[in-house]
């Protein structure tokens, strides 16, 4: 095959995304670091087979490398990212830079300062498409997840890397022992996922954060559109709003990306859950209960699925949004990540893996730990809304109820209009809260809600919300930092060398006094009441049944507190209108909410929910959540 003529150029264009977070927790001294020499900085080519610029000849990916100058063969921490050139790095923006030569000097994050002087080597990769790689971006489909997968065959001795992106001579991993770790937040960690999921040899462990797992649930949900579609992030990731070379593979997103939010194979390609059974590494995964960019079902479903393969797994789950742990619990995370990464590559007996599996972020820094996730033992509990005294405003408990209620899709009204009076009906939505529960109950794993709903028109779009009424301080996750703010002062992580210092500003968590949190949500188009694959068109006036998923949470609904479910239409901050917005009435015998509850039915009657409530919560009016920034949401993963 012929060579590539032609290294690409640097991206250009700054397309620094609303979500691109923050970072972390108070200043705290960190470790010293083991005094070495200036370690060995490198750049290799790494061939991965595909040809997704249709050059004729094989994409190759930028691989730059620091590591130990030593003989002695070390393990790598690798994070494969789109955004080395085009939107940075953490909290602070931080993108590649290189020398006159062109060697790597400056490497985003603290993983290059920290680890090696440590006995690692770090690899940052850019994704096919990008920065200094050939190819293209086709979002977390075959080309992305060969980008990283490629570098750790090479490691491995199966693939070949080159000196120079044209070639020449050949370049050799004989300093690496192979095994690799891969980390990364968002699209980084998405990519980490799906190198996971094709069971490669040398993967010995996973750190995903705020990842997703699946990219349709990036984009939609059970038949609606979140607004935007993955030709836009290619684009914004690529040389100059899209390489001119990568036009079919952006008419192969726009084709498997349908605006009626339909599933498709494309979709299905880029879901990594199903090959959960594949996975050979052990999973660290951090994810922000307050998420709204990547949310949290593509933390459960994952996790879900590598439950079900006895992979061996950790979680943390922060108050926060879309944030680093780096960011929220620095020293803590530092320190465990340090244990992780020495006994999955290193063999350390460290007892690591004997540590408490899961830990749960339940006010602002304060954390409750546990031997497993319950969010995996949580049984599904079933709801009932009862009508009330009040059009649109009910009761929710354990008993089925008869009854119709009704509201009527406005198309632009959101979940926080709708949630802000509890007490006072409104026709754009209907709303059931329990009795004010006798004891604390804790909700963990994914749910899901199920109506049986009549539109008026011939389109009808559904959003559901599970709401925890009742006062509480904590974190803004829905503030300008989602749950943290950025300090003036700095601590250092690892060794300082010219161009590349260890040093990142502290921070401290955001508070809120609220009286209520919504604690899981979840959106549908009811034209996918028989398939997400296909619509069926509807008749008015004509009852349908269908179920759809709200997202994973883990909430402790604290004593005196009420638990609220509200359905309605068009959540206009999330998903797109149907075409003909109207009146939905809902037939109450066919509709409920099941809610992973920890200690199942007998928990949640033992809370006090078999009773109905005498009256509504109410919400003060300085008391209600942030709104997020207003966004076009699914823009970047960052």
């Amino acid at each position: 095959m012929p060579e590539k003529s032609k290294r690409r150029g640097v991206l250009r264009a700054l397309l620094c995304p609303a979500l691109l977070l923050l970072t972390a927790t108070p200043a705290v001294a960190a470790p010293a670091a083991p005094a070495q020499p200036e370690p060995v900085r490198e750049t290799v080519w790494v061939d991965t087979g595909l040809d997704n610029d249709g050059d004729g000849a094989t994409d190759r990916v930028a691989a730059d490398i620091v590591r130990p100058p030593t003989d002695r063969p070390v393990p790598v921490i690798m994070d494969a990212s789109p955004y080395y050139s085009c939107c940075g790095r953490g909290n602070e923006d931080e993108r590649k830079t290189y020398d006159e030569q062109g060697r790597p000097q400056g490497f985003p994050l603290f993983y290059d300062n920290y680890f090696v002087p440590r006995g690692y080597a770090t690899v940052l990769v850019d994704l096919a498409g990008t920065n200094r790689s050939e190819g293209c971006v086709d979002v977390g489909g075959e080309s992305d997840v060969t980008s990283a997968k490629a570098v750790i065959d090479w490691l491995n001795g199966r693939a070949k890397a080159y000196q120079r992106p044209t070639g020449g001579a050949e370049a050799d991993a004989g300093w690496s022992t192979g095994d690799t770790g891969m980390i990364g937040k968002s699209y980084d960690g998405t990519i980490a996922n799906g190198v996971a999921a094709t069971g490669v040899e040398g993967l010995r462990t996973i750190v995903p954060i705020g990842a997703i797992s699946s990219w349709y649930d990036y984009y939609r949900s059970d038949g609606v559109s979140f607004g935007t579609d993955p030709r836009g992030l290619a684009e914004s990731v690529e040389e100059g709003g899209g390489r001119p070379d990568c036009g079919p593979v952006k008419q192969r997103l726009d084709e498997g990306a349908p605006a009626n939010g339909d599933t498709t194979p494309m979709w299905r390609q880029r879901d990594y859950a199903p090959d959960a059974g594949e996975v050979r590494a052990s999973v660290f995964a951090v994810h922000g209960l307050g998420d709204l960019n990547v949310k949290t079902i593509q933390f459960g479903q994952w996790w879900d699925a590598l439950a079900a393969h006895d992979v061996p797994r950790k979680v943390w789950l922060s108050q926060t949004g879309h944030v680093d742990p780096f960011d929220f619990r620095r020293a803590e995370w530092v320190d465990t990540l340090h244990r992780w990464f020495d006994h999955y590559l290193k063999g350390a007996d460290n007892g690591v893996e004997h540590e408490p599996a899961a830990s749960i972020e339940r006010a602002p820094d304060e954390w409750s730990d546990e031997p497993g996730w319950s969010g995996e033992t949580a049984a599904p509990t079933t709801l009932h809304p009862a009508p009330g005294e009040s059009p649109g405003l009910g009761g929710l408990g354990v008993a089925p109820a008869d009854g119709q209620e009704s509201f009527t899709d406005d198309g632009h009204s959101t979940e926080y209009d709708w949630a802000e009076h509890p007490d006072q009906p409104a026709a754009n939505r209907t709303l059931f809260t329990s009795a004010p529960l006798q004891q604390d109950m804790r909700v963990a794993g994914t749910g899901s809600v199920s109506v049986r709903a009549t539109p008026g028109t011939s389109s009808a779009h559904l959003s559901a919300m599970l709401v925890d009424y009742g006062p509480a301080t904590t974190r803004d996750a829905l503030g300008p930092g989602e749950g943290i703010r950025t300090l003036d002062t700095e601590s250092c992580w690892g060794a300082n060398r010219p161009g590349d210092d260890a040093c990142y500003r502290d921070t401290e968590a955001t508070k809120s006094d609220v009286d209520y949190q919504i604690v899981a949500r979840g959106w549908a188009d009811l034209a996918n009441h028989e398939s997400l694959s296909q619509e069926t068109p509807l008749q008015p006036g004509n009852p349908y049944e269908m179920t759809f998923r709200l997202g994973t949470t883990d909430h402790v609904v604290p004593a005196g507190h009420r638990l609220g479910l509200i359905v309605a239409g068009t959540d206009g901050s999330t998903i797109q209108p149907p075409e003909q917005p109207g009146r939905v009435d809902l037939g109450l015998a066919g509709t409920s909410v099941s809610v992973p509850v920890v200690g199942g039915p007998a928990a949640a009657t033992a809370a006090g929910l078999a009773e109905q409530p005498s009256s509504a919560p109410t919400v003060r009016p300085d008391r209600t959540p942030s709104r997020p920034t207003p966004r076009i949401n699914g823009d970047i993963p960052e």
